[in-house]
């Protein structure tokens, strides 16, 4: 950071600290209770004195209606309160059960009788929550809603889709650089990475993948809210959508909570396509919170740890090249065709034949051997048998050290190009995060709050032709998707702040916001270079980014023998390696004058980020094609396989960037 951006972010924090607040219009972090105080006959009853009282903390904050009866209490975190109002000559009125929710108004109208002040009138029933002062298209989630509702993974992005309006994407970000289960949501038709997240009123989004950075546990979350439109201008950034998360803070009562769940393989059904067994499988998914007072009715902490213990098995079926196909004789591949398949497409010069000129060389003596008929001994010939002679060596050591033999034979000329060997195989996938919160009423002017999260994932499995080669990921959970390879994930959050009150028309608030998402991916086999054993020059050029297996697609779906192997994007969702780091300060000031009825707002948002994104989008040791129009005659055909048996590439291609440690810096500022 430049000694001018430095002292520009002090001056912000300085602005917060010598300014410190407790009453303003609504904020992201905090609710609102608001209302008009009247008589019998409907008139404004001025001065009265009301007491909002936070029932799990035991805290009150104390107001007064002005001359037309309205009368606000703001800051205020959610939970359930009650309003006491007071006023000499009149019955003092007190409602129960007030459900207070961040960044919403709750109204409480209050009708006093004629009486003394000592005959109290107590409403016990729930507040309405009408929306009278905002104009906001939002969806809240309670605390219960959240902890109730039905979801495996306990991934609060999935709320998302319960709001009208949003729909998920038909693809979704690598499984290895989104471990936590975040998912790709448009809102109203907008992109997903216009979707805001925030955690305690701080940005906890990625600016690179537009996802979440902290999954929240839900028995640590006191509720959710979901804006689709109309969003207040403090919120900046977002263009979709604004998902806003509050963790809980501690109560006068000590109050905890635990969870197991289970889930194993015992009752799965054997998929009878890709299964001969059932492959074993463990989820175990536990975790609990606590919370209390450290000081009552002054200081409370929460606290909360979620863990994962998995271990996935799946399966999958793919199309392998039999003993004969290796060895050249790819004639089962169009037993039920007497047209030749695959045409050689070299010339007797060893130089290449361009398919539009192949024509011309088929009963030229330019061409070698247009129909691959020296292995014949007959007048007929024997098309689609590559001789011995032209097999490429290093396709044959790939194939014989990496690619096993078909696990399922057919002499079926209709089945022989449908999957033939069935791997089984299981992933581990684990994780760990906690949460700690602490609450500070200094004075009734004051309140002060902290919280830190810490999340960790790992998760490594092989692909169907084992560590080194890769190839095709096991089918284990749709919601966590396919992926071979190592991915390590360690994101942190931080958020601070407090709220003041300077006088009953002045307030002001301040938080600081700090988060981290780290994510390292590496394909199995790191360090190795099986490319270079097989006599390939050139791919595995170190130790590091361009070690393990290049990845082969040979042919193309759909095609015979079509099949990949390796590591990719494209192969197993492994953007491998990768080196990914992000790390964002914020700082947020806002003030709020009252003047009667009105009240006016205004305040600063900065933002600096410092992200580090070297990846492999095209696998850095190299990606391999072989088409089938390589070997395609001038009448069609054509095979992949025949391709990579020949040992020439239709195209490649290889992510190459010459420096690793190339971070950017960004300054976001709003207002």
């Amino acid at each position: 950071m430049t000694p001018r951006r430095l002292n520009v972010a002090l001056v912000l924090v300085a602005l917060g600290l010598l300014c410190p607040v407790e009453k303003a219009w609504p904020q992201i972090v905090f609710g609102n209770i608001v209302g008009t105080v009247t008589d019998t006959s409907g008139g404004a009853v001025p001065d009265a004195k009301i007491t909002v009282t936070n029932v799990g903390q035991g805290v009150s904050f104390n107001a007064l209606s002005n001359s037309s009866g309205n009368y606000e209490q703001t800051h205020l975190i959610p939970g359930t309160y009650s309003v006491k109002v007071e006023k000499q000559g009149f019955q003092t009125y007190v409602q129960e059960n007030i459900a207070v929710a961040a960044d919403t108004t709750t109204q409480v109208n209050v009708v006093l009788k004629i009486g003394a002040v000592t005959q109290v009138v107590t409403v016990t029933s729930e507040v309405p929550l009408l929306k009278t002062s905002r104009t906001d298209v939002s969806t809240v989630f309670s605390k219960q809603q959240v902890v109730d509702l039905p979801i495996l993974n306990r991934n609060f992005t999935q709320f998302e889709l319960l709001t009208p309006g949003t729909a998920r994407l038909p693809w979704q970000h690598a499984a290895s650089e989104v471990p936590q289960g975040d998912i790709q949501i448009m809102v109203n038709g907008q992109h997903f990475s216009g979707t805001g997240y925030l955690l305690d009123g701080t940005d906890n989004q990625d600016p690179i993948l537009g996802i979440a950075v902290i999954k929240p546990n839900l028995d640590a979350t006191t509720e959710m809210k979901f804006v689709t439109a109309d969003y207040d201008a403090e919120l900046g950034k977002a263009t979709a959508g604004i998902m806003s998360v509050q963790t809980k803070s501690g109560t006068n009562g000590l109050h905890g909570s635990a969870f197991w769940y289970r889930r194993t393989g015992a009752t799965t059904a054997r998929d009878p396509f890709t299964q001969t067994f059932v492959p074993a499988s463990k989820w175990n998914l536990f975790g609990g919170s606590v919370g209390g007072p450290i000081r009552k009715d002054k200081t409370f902490f929460f606290g909360d740890y979620e863990g994962a213990r998995r271990v996935l098995g799946g399966s999958v079926g793919v199309r392998v090249p039999t003993e004969a196909e290796r060895g050249g004789d790819l004639s089962d591949l169009f037993a039920a065709s007497s047209a030749n398949e695959i045409f050689n497409p070299f010339d007797a010069t060893g130089h290449v034949i361009a398919p539009a000129l192949r024509s011309q060389f088929m009963s030229s003596s330019n061409s070698a051997d247009p129909n691959f008929n020296a292995l014949c001994t007959n007048a007929a010939g024997c098309p689609n048998m590559i001789p011995t002679s032209m097999l490429s060596t290093p396709a044959q050591t790939l194939l014989s050290k990496f690619i096993p033999m078909p696990s399922v034979t057919t002499t079926d000329p209709t089945k022989i190009t449908l999957n033939n060997y069935f791997p089984t195989g299981s992933q581990v996938f684990n994780n760990d995060g906690w949460d700690v919160r602490i609450d500070q009423y200094q004075t009734d002017k004051l309140h002060l709050f902290g919280r830190y999260s810490r999340q960790n994932f790992s998760r490594q499995g092989p692909g169907a032709f084992g560590l080194v080669a890769g190839g095709p990921a096991f089918n284990v959970d749709p919601s966590l998707g396919g992926f071979a390879g190592q991915s390590s994930v360690l994101n942190h959050s931080l958020a601070s702040g407090f709220d003041y009150t300077l006088s009953s028309n002045w307030l002001t608030d301040f938080r600081f916001g700090w988060m981290r998402y780290r994510v390292f991916v590496n394909p199995n086999g790191l360090g190795t270079s099986p490319a270079t054993d097989a006599g390939i020059k050139d791919l595995n050029l170190d130790k590091t980014f361009t070690s393990g297996m290049p990845a082969f697609f040979i042919g193309q779906p759909g095609q015979p023998a079509n099949f990949n192997f390796g590591y990719s994007l494209g192969t197993n969702q492994c953007n491998c390696p990768l080196d990914e780091q992000e790390m964002q300060f914020q700082f947020v000031n806002n003030w709020t004058n009252v003047r009667g009825n009105h009240t006016i707002k205004w305040g600063g948002d900065y933002r600096y980020a410092l992200n580090l994104r070297v990846p492999s989008d095209t696998h850095r040791a190299g990606e391999l094609y072989f088409d089938p129009t390589f070997t395609e005659g001038p009448s069609g055909g054509g095979v992949g396989l025949a391709g990579f048996l020949l040992g020439d590439v239709s195209h490649f291609g290889r992510y190459v960037s010459t420096i690793t440690d190339a971070a950017e810096r960004q300054n976001r500022m709003f207002f």
